[in-house]
């Protein structure tokens, strides 16, 4: 290899008797035959690079390199270029190169080279980052699943640290594609989640609160890992609980159910009605498109057609009821008396339900203002006092009595404010310094909801040549990139 460094120019090649080393390039040579390094030198970006240099009147130091193929100009691209999502092929767009080359007077690595030999350093920088900031700390995790567009299941785990005075910090730590979605996967996934934290050994004595969905899948895997982390508390989410309040409130109200499905037929995909809309109510929102698996939008839409329902009865009164069934079908309904009663009565007694399940997904929150929420809204349904009202009430208490979790927060939160003497509910083993670490605990599982965005985004139908782990490695970089 030294005799190709003499005959091709040690300005051109280096090496260590082992790798051969371009450094107009800045990669690895194949040095196994001459011709190949006779191809490599006549290749475009060789010729390029060689122009460029030779182009320059400033003198530009080559990069020193500890190890072959390690420039910190291409580590420093490469994480810009996951930290923004910005697919890696990008980098090869002629233009862009140009650009990149003319204003860093630096030669432009190919996506290839970004791809096999910085996108692992990038990885192992951002967990190395989060390891150190949790070191010694006491933790939450939060953990999720979701089908992604092949059908596969991906799991996605949160953690973060809980600090005594102030708000800890979140990271993405972990992302799998599981074979199926159960107990035993979840448990697994957790285990090898937090080993991915502490690599020389799980600190199980540091981990003090698993926050999930009530699933009872889950709900079981936690049960099981209790029995490992015996100072962790298990909570399930209570945006999630109060949807299902929500779930609930809609299976009483048939009608408005099916005036809100035919409205979103009316104006679906139809400009020409749309227009008429804006025409002749010019000063409201087009209708919502509620849909039942996105919190709260159904009691939205209710809000929204209690207040406009006179707006929208002008504009159903310009469109043709033998134009399309669903016209007809909101035209004969929206003079219904039940329907006016039933928007009204939902105006009135759960109108609080969707601005609680927003501000419970807010980040940040304390434990005590969380609760709180919950709390206030338990305390305004409770106002209604027919047999509906009742219903409601009685479905949020047995979905809050399941969470045992939750009624042991709200304790702790208690003895933080000063407010509750007595500890007779923790178990003898249970360590109370930990309690001085729940201030700012969360009780959603928002954040692990909001990575799988990040997943859509990877996932995208000309980006589905992904192998999952190096998806993970995009994936953890690109969540964690405000480290």
């Amino acid at each position: 290899m030294r005799l190709y460094v003499s005959e091709f120019g040690a300005d051109v090649f280096s090496t260590d008797g082992l790798v051969l080393f371009c450094k107009v390039c800045e990669v690895k040579v194949a040095a196994d035959k001459k011709y190949t390094i006779q191809q490599h030198i006549t290749r475009d970006k060789h010729l390029r690079g060689i122009q460029k240099r030779n182009e320059q009147t400033t003198s530009l130091t080559q990069p020193m390199y500890s190890e072959y193929g390690n420039s910190n100009f291409n580590l420093d691209l490469c994480r810009a270029f996951l930290s923004a999502n910005i697919p890696l092929h990008k980098v090869s767009h002629p233009i862009l190169r140009n650009f990149l080359e003319n204003y860093t007077n630096k030669t432009i690595p190919d996506s290839s080279t970004l791809r096999k030999n910085y996108v692992n350093k990038c990885y192992e920088e951002t967990m190395n980052k989060i390891r150190t900031y949790a070191s010694g700390k006491k933790i939450w995790i939060s953990i999720d699943e979701t089908s992604d567009a092949a059908g596969g299941y991906v799991a996605n785990a949160i953690i973060g640290t809980l600090e005594i005075d102030h708000q800890g910090k979140t990271f993405l730590l972990n992302s799998e594609c599981l074979e199926k979605a159960n107990h035993g996967t979840i448990a697994r996934f957790f285990d090898k989640s937090l080993l991915l934290l502490w690599p020389d050994g799980v600190k199980r004595e540091n981990v003090l609160l698993f926050v999930a969905d009530a699933a009872p899948y889950m709900v079981k895997a936690a049960r099981s890992l209790k029995l490992l982390y015996a100072n962790m508390e298990h909570v399930t989410c209570l945006a999630h609980a109060l949807h299902r309040v929500s779930e609930e409130i809609i299976k009483y109200f048939p009608l408005v159910d099916e005036f809100m499905s035919n409205m979103k037929k009316v104006f679906l995909k139809a400009p020409s009605r749309t227009l008429t809309f804006k025409t002749f109510a010019p000063n409201i929102p087009l209708p919502p498109n509620p849909v039942i698996t996105r919190w709260g939008t159904w009691i939205n839409a209710s809000l929204y057609y209690c207040e406009h329902l006179s707006s929208i009865k002008k504009v159903l009164r310009e469109l043709s009821r033998e134009e399309a069934t669903a016209i007809a079908k909101v035209q004969d309904l929206i003079d219904n008396q039940t329907l006016k009663c039933n928007l009204i009565y939902i105006k009135t007694n759960f109108s609080s339900l969707p601005e609680s399940i927003n501000r419970l997904e807010t980040s940040d929150l304390p434990l005590k203002v969380s609760i709180k929420i919950v709390v206030d809204f338990r305390q305004k349904i409770q106002q209604s006092k027919n047999e509906i009202g009742i219903a409601i009430q009685n479905k949020l208490k047995m979905v809050l009595e399941k969470n045992t979790g939750f009624e042991t927060l709200s304790k702790i939160s208690k003895i933080i404010d000063g407010n509750e003497s007595d500890t007779a509910h923790f178990p003898d083993e249970f360590n109370i310094d930990d309690i001085t670490y729940m201030k700012f605990a969360p009780i959603t599982s928002v954040d692990v909801e909001r990575s799988f965005s990040c997943n859509k985004t990877l996932l995208a139908d000309n980006r589905r040549s992904f192998v999952f782990e190096n998806l993970k490695e995009l994936l953890i970089v690109q969540c964690n990139n405000t480290i």
